[in-house]
């Protein structure tokens, strides 16, 4: 019996013309399970400026690689990474984070996941092509797995002292 109603069933089903899904095709749009992403910036003269994605450096005199080197020269500990410090988006950044953060030193990060140039302006300036990637002191020490280790011998300790020093003085 139940073989005869799932074989009456499928009978039913195939005998049904094939339905096709309209995709509707927005240009500036891309629609994915039901949801409809922008892919570009919206242009509307109703939205005010100050809501309106903004480039910093697009008025400014300084090239990619001066901004990182800025960072770098001063921010005691300076971290490109995948995400933000509060919110890391990847495993490696946020071990990276969770180590620099037993010393209790100001951490400035910039998430690298927010501009394609920025991230290979950082590669180019460190000749390093993983992330997250950490400066310390103007220095560029590496990546999450080299901190790991210079946590794990104290030498960490010794390169953040007197950052951490500073930091209780203030």
């Amino acid at each position: 019996m139940a073989k005869s109603l799932s074989s009456l069933l499928f009978k039913g089903l195939a005998g049904l013309p094939a339905t096709r899904t309209s995709r509707i095709v927005v240009p500036g749009f891309n629609y994915q399970h039901g949801m409809r992403y922008s892919t570009t910036v919206p242009n509307d003269p109703d939205t005010h400026d100050d809501f309106k994605p903004t480039n910093k450096l697009e008025n400014s005199s300084l090239s990619l690689r001066d901004v990182v080197e800025q960072d770098v020269q001063q921010n005691p500990v300076m971290i490109y990474m995948k995400g933000v410090p509060d919110a890391p988006q990847c495993g490696f950044s946020s071990l990276a984070v969770r180590v620099l953060n037993l010393y209790n030193v100001p951490l400035s990060a910039r998430n690298i996941l927010e501009d394609a140039e920025l991230k290979n302006a950082v590669k180019s300036f460190s000749n390093w092509p993983t992330f997250p990637q950490i400066f310390i002191k103007g220095e560029f020490i590496g990546g999450s797995d080299i901190i790991l280790n210079l946590h794990q011998t104290g030498e960490l300790k010794e390169k953040l002292n007197d950052i951490a020093a500073n930091q209780k003085t203030e």
